[in-house]
């Protein structure tokens, strides 16, 4: 019951009524990521393609769709992920999502944001002065 009373209210959890209308009655699903994110095609856009969408299994971050499901949203592909043996190189990483703003940022030696001590200043610096 919770789940469907956000549908009223808010649009970053997961997806609105209007969406789940729209993907009721025109969507037709596509595939799931390993996020849990599932995707869906249906209708024509202003352009003439098939309409694709995502409804995010948890929060609406755009940064947990992973490359393969962002080119397939954005027609750059034609071919879903689930479609095509894609098998990632060895020098590859896993898709994470963008940290910015979470304990999990990157925070570069010598930040405020740091908890670690500021390196010490060597001296190598000269100010500059205007005129000098």
């Amino acid at each position: 019951m919770k789940k469907f009373l956000l549908q009223f209210f808010t649009w970053w959890n997961g997806q609105t009524l209007g969406t789940r209308f729209h993907t009721w009655r025109k969507g037709t699903r596509v595939g799931e990521d390993e996020f849990g994110n599932i995707y869906y095609e249906g209708g024509k856009d202003s352009e003439g393609r098939t309409r694709r969408w995502v409804i995010y299994n948890d929060i609406s971050d755009a940064s947990l769709v992973p490359p393969g499901w962002h080119g397939w949203l954005h027609h750059r592909v034609d071919v879903a992920p689930v479609n095509e043996n894609y098998q990632p190189r060895d020098w590859q990483k896993p898709h994470k999502p963008n940290m910015t703003g979470t304990p999990a940022a990157y925070r570069p030696q010598g930040s405020i944001a740091n908890a670690q001590d500021r390196p010490r200043v060597t001296g190598d610096y000269d100010a500059w002065t205007p005129g000098g």
